[in-house]
């Protein structure tokens, strides 16, 4: 049965009936023998894989599984910057696209995700940094993307808690894009899964995935914690596990598994209404709509599975924008968490069928995958519709390594990604 529709009018409905009427977001089915589509994986990119081939392609057989629970791998463990001013053309292509669809995406899922343009500058504090972003004001300029270069004094009206005149690297400047910004990462993830179970597809929570059947060089099924599960076509969206499932369908990915953590403060009161990433110290801080000042860094320089950071890179992020943001020092943090970010040699993602007949894969997009979960969505849908990258995802096809063919975006992408 479909979700109601929310609305004020819901909202006033249900008031005078002691919200008795409401339905569950969406529904929580045990699995059928066999789907068209598994998708592997329920976090923001499986699930907006799974909208858009439903809303573009009109494939609604599908089910998407997810070991934990829903949201609550990377999607539910990022900082939720969202921008789009890359350098490579394919890089901004995708991402724009996923931050036009973000402009949106309350109105088209009937879903409020707290979508917040409030600007991000990425502070230059270097004259490496400052030629590096000139370049890529030049490069958004060509590719459609609005960004510009701004000056000092326009970095301190912007954020007046910004200490331009820092004892080792004072600010120079920064790329600015007005409609970068941030939204709820839970918010996404559920109403991507609102809207698909409106579709009719399944969402199944607790289905870890053991091991994945081939036959003759295609998928015949994934053997999962609830059973054996049929299907024409494979979808792996996993981030950070990304090669323990492509090992399970038999290749390798040229991918490695590092944590990312990220921290919160305890709440203040309004002092900050734009995201700054700063590269050169490396960090990055917003402030939450609670009012927690949210920050993060770069990944631990070790390869490992765990979802906790370690607390000399928490020293080192925080020591690092204490400089940059001298105020921050008195706070208290509230939360520490991490995450397992899945990187390739290049720092851009892979979006590409692989050796195994019917399988596709999704991944390998670093620190940056929450800002790119509509674009990486659709791009991946038409991937998995058609069996052929469409003009987004054509770029990021795993033979890009073996033709040398690389969308570096490593130092261009400010912090780590």
């Amino acid at each position: 049965m479909p979700s109601r529709r929310y609305s004020v009018f819901a909202i006033a409905r249900e008031a005078l009936r002691q919200h008795r009427g409401w339905t569950r977001a969406w529904t929580s089915p045990e699995p059928r023998d066999r789907y068209k589509v598994v998708i592997v994986g329920a976090g923001g990119h499986g699930l907006a894989t799974a909208y858009y081939l439903g809303k573009n392609h009109g494939i609604t057989d599908v089910a998407v599984i997810e070991k934990g629970w829903l949201g609550g791998g990377n999607t539910g463990r990022n900082t939720t910057i969202i921008r789009s001013n890359y350098l490579q053309d394919p890089s901004a292509a995708i991402y724009d696209k996923a931050l036009k669809l973000y402009e949106t995406l309350s109105q088209d899922l009937n879903y409020n995700v707290m979508f917040s343009p409030r600007g991000l500058i990425m502070l230059a504090q270097t004259e490496h940094e400052v030629r590096g972003y000139r370049r890529t004001v030049h490069a958004n300029a060509l590719q459609g993307v609005a960004t510009e270069w701004i000056e000092p004094a326009r970095v301190k009206d912007l954020v007046p808690i910004i200490n331009i005149d820092g004892p080792r690297y004072p600010v120079l400047g920064g790329l600015y894009q007005a409609r970068g910004g941030t939204a709820r990462h839970d918010a996404v993830a559920w109403g991507y899964a609102r809207a698909c179970s409106d579709m009719g597809m399944h969402v199944i929570q607790n289905c870890e995935v053991t091991g994945v059947e081939t036959a003759g060089g295609q998928v015949r099924a994934v053997n999962t914690a609830k059973g054996r599960i049929g299907c024409d076509k494979l979808a792996l969206v996993v981030a950070g596990h990304s090669s323990q499932l492509a090992e399970m369908a038999g290749f390798r990915l040229p991918i490695e598994s590092v944590p990312l953590q990220a921290m919160v403060s305890e709440p203040v009161k309004p002092c900050m209404d734009v995201v700054v990433m700063a590269n050169t110290v490396h960090g990055y801080m917003s402030q939450s709509d609670k009012g927690e000042m949210v920050i993060g860094g770069g990944t631990d320089s070790h390869n490992a599975f765990t979802q906790r950071g370690s607390w000399h890179h928490v020293e080192e992020t925080v020591r690092a924008l204490v400089e940059t943001f001298p105020m921050i020092s008195r706070l208290k943090m509230l939360r520490q968490w991490g995450g397992i970010v899945d990187m390739t040699g290049d720092r851009s993602p892979i979006l590409s069928a692989t050796p195994v007949g019917g399988v596709f894969v999704n991944c390998g997009w670093g620190t940056g995958g929450f800002k790119a979960i509509p674009g990486s969505g659709w791009a991946m849908a038409e991937l998995v519709a058609q069996g052929r990258p469409g003009p987004l995802a054509a770029a990021f096809g795993l033979n890009r390594f073996r033709e040398g063919r690389f969308i570096d975006e490593s130092v261009a992408a400010g912090v780590a990604h």
